[in-house]
């Protein structure tokens, strides 16, 4: 579904920057820009939502597009019974709750086309559609004294796909708000623009 989502964002944007190709030649920079962002973000092997943190800085490429290598932050902590077979039933090791802690880290690039002379939109806004892609990081690290299976997530890959939709609001021409919705990780945060 993420893949159809990301592909379906890509033919739009480049079907609409052919369209407004014709448009004035007047048009908005929307690169050289750093965005902090904190949200939620949900991963299906965990279960739940996530406190996460993202940080990436745009640059121009194309009218009205930019591409922004990105990175962001998530942890969580989980719990697990194992048996020792190596330990007697009787035995208070024998069968036991043991805790982990997963960091994630994904690193890519996300592509941005922003919809601002399509919508007519006020300075102040702006709109946009992206699609991000790239690798996520893992380190898990258990109790001490746990011998068992350390693989914990079985169906996570290690790409990262994610559509976004999002606006910004310029509060003055150096720094915005914005929020930023997704198919994986929801953000609310600051734009620096230099």
């Amino acid at each position: 579904m993420k893949k159809l989502i990301f592909i379906s964002i890509v033919s739009l944007t480049a079907l609409t920057m052919n369209s407004n190709a014709q448009d004035s030649p007047v048009s908005e920079k929307f690169g050289n820009t750093l965005n902090l962002g904190a949200g939620i973000g949900y991963y299906g092997y965990v279960g739940h939502s996530l406190p996460v943190g993202t940080l990436n800085y745009e640059f121009n490429v194309a009218r009205n597009f930019t591409l922004a290598p990105f990175v962001g932050i998530y942890s969580y902590h989980n719990s697990y019974y194992w048996v020792n077979p190596n330990k007697p039933s009787g035995d208070p090791y024998y069968y036991r709750q043991y805790s982990y802690r997963v960091t994630a880290v994904p690193v890519g690039v996300k592509g941005t086309y922003y919809f601002d002379q399509l919508f007519h939109a006020n300075p102040k806004w702006d709109f946009y559609a992206a699609g991000s892609v790239g690798f996520v990081f893992r380190n898990v690290v258990w109790d001490a004294d746990y011998y068992g299976d350390h693989y914990v997530y079985q169906s996570a890959s290690p790409l990262y796909l994610d559509a976004h939709i999002g606006a910004e609001y310029h509060l003055n021409q150096k720094a915005g708000l914005f929020l930023d919705l997704s198919t994986g990780v929801s953000t609310f945060g600051l734009a620096m623009h230099f």
